[in-house]
């Protein structure tokens, strides 16, 4: 399944590209290999490192395999189609994502299946879902009010924990939600990652496990059910709670929506992905890369970077320099401060390469990225739909 994806043009609208005239094709752009450091780009500029992406979609693959489960990553990460287009050719069962305009964008490229990983109440968005009937789309809801707007929709209760974000609250109000969806019901889902230790998120499984038994022994689930959870930093708890035939009389497609996985980071899931735990299961490569130029050293010990939080995520950790003495501090919209230590030489003008803290807000700054192989060659574009 080959997705339709839009040609991209790049012209002096793409930043971090250097094409003051004219236009070229992203394809064209590829075409002539370019290097990072040949003239066609100027800084800051983020790179997706090709090598790196093609090893994680891969061992993603391999655990999801391994452990019987179907893989259904968050396309709301990157929204890049080519990126999606390798996870779909390495096996996944569909793609997520968070809004019903994200659903669209997927929808007008061509991927086959899509789960909505939240409510969707608005009725001018339902009543398009409702209407594509050659197109596989699942919603979640944990209100009765959801399961009655998405009327005609196949549904999945969503079950959340504590001070969380949405999801049923008890087991009871789970099955209250399940009897509004009615025969629309595939399933139960949640999301664990805002839970911070293995305990909670192993209890938190537990109770998963005991609702969707509950949903079964009240006659409310269909032969094939689906149970979804798995976010990038638990998804080998997931693995251990829900892997095997442990829901006797239906067939268990379980599905896990790991989306960071795709290029990790040198930050947040650095330091929290599961493989840290689980290391003979594989490991994760950092596949995003900042480039910015030291803008002035104007005091010992201080120099400015010329990127910010228009450019960098700053929200799940700041950047992190790739060599020794260097610390980032603080970020402006278009600066950030670096911590020099002493005895460690930085020159104006000097260029400086960054890798990222949670790739979700890295993506969304970004219109066009280039992609570089192990040589330094770009190789492709990618094009973001935020």
């Amino acid at each position: 399944m080959t997705l339709d994806i839009p040609e991209v043009r790049i012209d002096w609208q793409a930043k971090g590209f250097w094409q003051p005239d004219g236009e070229v094709t992203a394809a064209e752009f590829a075409a002539a290999r370019h290097t990072l450091f040949d003239g066609s780009f100027t800084w800051p500029l983020l790179v997706v490192r090709l090598p790196s992406v093609q090893a994680n979609i891969a061992t993603m693959a391999a655990f999801c395999a391994r452990h019987g489960f179907s893989f259904a990553p968050h396309a709301k990460t990157t929204m890049a189609p080519a990126l999606l287009q390798a996870q779909l050719d390495a096996g996944a069962w569909a793609m997520t994502v968070a809004t019903a305009s994200q659903a669209l964008v997927l929808r007008r490229l061509g991927v086959p299946r899509v789960l909505i990983a939240n409510e969707v109440l608005d009725p001018v968005a339902l009543a398009w879902l409702a209407s594509q009937t050659d197109w596989e789309v699942y919603l979640q809801t944990d209100s009765v009010t959801g399961a009655e707007r998405a009327a005609g929709l196949p549904l999945l209760v969503e079950l959340g924990h504590p001070a969380g974000r949405t999801g049923c609250r008890t087991i009871e109000e789970v099955v209250t939600v399940a009897r509004a969806a009615g025969d629309r019901l595939v399933g139960i889902t949640g999301y664990e990652g805002g839970l911070t230790d293995e305990a909670a998120v192993d209890a938190w499984l537990a109770t998963l496990t005991e609702a969707a038994k509950t949903l079964s022994a009240e006659g409310l689930l269909p032969e094939e059910v689906i149970v979804s959870a798995g976010g990038s930093a638990w998804f080998d708890r997931v693995a251990k709670a829900l892997e095997g035939d442990w829901l006797p009389g239906h067939r268990l497609r379980i599905v896990v929506r790991s989306g960071a996985s795709v290029t990790h980071d040198d930050g947040f899931y650095r330091e929290r992905t599961p493989f840290n735990r689980i290391p003979q299961e594989g490991a994760l490569a950092p596949a995003l890369e900042l480039w910015g130029q030291v803008l002035s050293t104007p005091e010992p010990g201080l120099a400015i970077v010329g990127f910010g939080k228009r450019d960098a995520p700053f929200d799940e950790g700041l950047p992190v320099p790739d060599r020794d003495g260097l610390t980032v501090t603080k970020m402006n919209d278009h600066h950030t401060y670096l911590s020099v230590a002493d005895g460690v030489p930085l020159a104006v003008g000097e260029l400086v390469r960054f890798g990222i803290s949670h790739p979700c807000t890295a993506f969304d700054k970004w219109r066009l990225i280039p992609v570089v192989d192990d040589a330094g060659l770009v190789v492709d574009v990618l094009h973001t739909y935020f």
